[in-house]
């Protein structure tokens, strides 16, 4: 679906019960590709996303030489079937620190952090480097840990672009912090098995942090020596949809009217967990409850009964945008009332109205706000093409609750 510069999302006053089914995960599908390159004989990928970020990691994985084919899923047209031949550990030599090998990740923090743990068990230099909002990421805390094992990563700021020099595999323990990223940790564990590292992770609970257990279940399970595996949908993509089923309820109605179909049930994303959260409670914490669904959670707040607290938000402040400051910009111009006090803002009960919101070249400010615009009439969504970075097809679909428009 070719998308103008700006679009405008048609209002919904009812909508036709609907189950929506989403692409595969962003987390999941990145996290597989690292594996199954470092696996033992061929893996098949079924359900796999192709977006940006998922086409970011594959062209590094052929660029580097690993025998990767790409074909359709006929059971969702933003997923693909992913054939990876691994090569048992083996990664590719790189080339000399005048020539290195050039792998441009995009804005793809996953491929960034899983890639420059992976390269270093490689031989010769690598250079990984990004968009300009890529380079302002964090990637030190890594950085460090795996200096600390012996490897040598030269970057002036600690931050991409970076030369990563590749030295084979070097047993030994990793701590990395997850102050600024859970992805550090799991860049790690991804490539542990093979380098010999024993990992160690400090920093929010982190034994019971969401995206890192979901590294190391997914290692686990994960066919080593070759074989298929199935990525379950993307639950953060999902939550645009039960949202808008909560907002297209019928009234007095508890029911959606909107579902999303195969929802994930495998405890590995938290964000699987976004439904219970409907209607919103007084308060949210994105380390305690939600990932990047507490985002849908927090435009829905406007349309919620009381006031709702979102706490420990600072994560959301080094992604894709600075994402605290664009939440409450974005929703004080359509009318909502929104109070930040350091990482929590709070979202009162507001009528909101017409704007143009901005989406800072992030996908999910794009698609959460494309979604209330179903209830507030001339939401207008300026550059909804990012949603390509993890959601190709996500207009298409939410258009589709009103098939008068297609």
């Amino acid at each position: 679906m070719d998308l103008p510069p700006i679009i405008e999302i048609p209002p919904l006053n009812t909508v036709t019960p609907a189950a929506i089914t989403v692409p595969g995960s962003k987390s999941i599908t990145n996290r597989a590709l690292i594996l199954a390159a470092l696996a033992r004989g061929t893996t098949v990928l079924t359900g796999a996303l192709w977006s940006e970020d998922t086409q970011a990691m594959t062209t590094c994985l052929q660029t580097l030489g690993f025998a990767l084919e790409v074909a359709p899923d006929p059971a969702e047209p933003a997923n693909r079937i992913l054939t990876v031949t691994g090569q048992g550990g083996h990664v590719p030599p790189g080339g000399t620190p005048e020539q290195p090998v050039e792998l441009f990740v995009g804005n793809a923090g996953t491929a960034a952090r899983f890639l420059a743990a992976m390269l270093c068990l490689g031989s010769g230099v690598y250079r990984l480097h990004g968009v300009p909002r890529m380079h302002e990421r964090p990637q030190a805390a890594l950085f460090h840990a795996l200096r600390a094992l012996g490897y040598r990563i030269d970057s002036p700021n600690d931050k991409l672009p970076a030369l990563i020099h590749g030295s084979g595999p070097r047993p030994g323990r990793a701590r990395v912090s997850l102050a600024e990223s859970s992805q550090f940790a799991s860049a790690l564990l991804l490539s542990a098995g093979v380098g010999g590292w024993e990992v160690e992770a400090e920093g929010e609970n982190a034994e019971e942090s969401p995206y890192v257990a979901m590294t190391a279940q997914l290692r686990a399970q994960f066919p080593a020596g070759g074989g298929r595996f199935q990525i379950e949908p993307d639950a953060s993509s999902g939550s645009y949809f039960w949202a808008a089923g909560w907002l297209l309820r019928p009234t007095g109605s508890t029911k959606p009217a909107v579902t999303v179909a195969h929802w994930p049930t495998s405890g590995w994303q938290i964000d699987a967990e976004f439904p219970k959260f409907l209607p919103l409670p007084p308060e949210i914490s994105r380390k305690r409850d939600l990932g990047d669904a507490i985002m849908t959670a927090i435009v829905l707040a406007p349309f919620a009964g009381q006031p709702v607290r979102f706490t420990d938000l600072g994560r959301l402040r080094l992604q894709e945008c600075e994402r605290v400051q664009a939440l409450r910009t974005e929703l004080t111009r359509c009318g909502a009332r929104v109070e930040e006090t350091g990482d929590t803002l709070t979202v009162y009960p507001s009528v909101l109205h017409a704007a143009d919101i901005e989406t800072y070249n992030d996908h999910r400010m794009a698609m959460c706000f494309a979604t209330i615009g179903l209830r507030v009439p001339g939401l207008r969504i300026k550059n909804p093409a990012c949603v390509h970075k993890t959601f190709p097809n996500f207009f298409a679909k939410l258009f589709s609750l009103r098939p008068a428009i297609l």
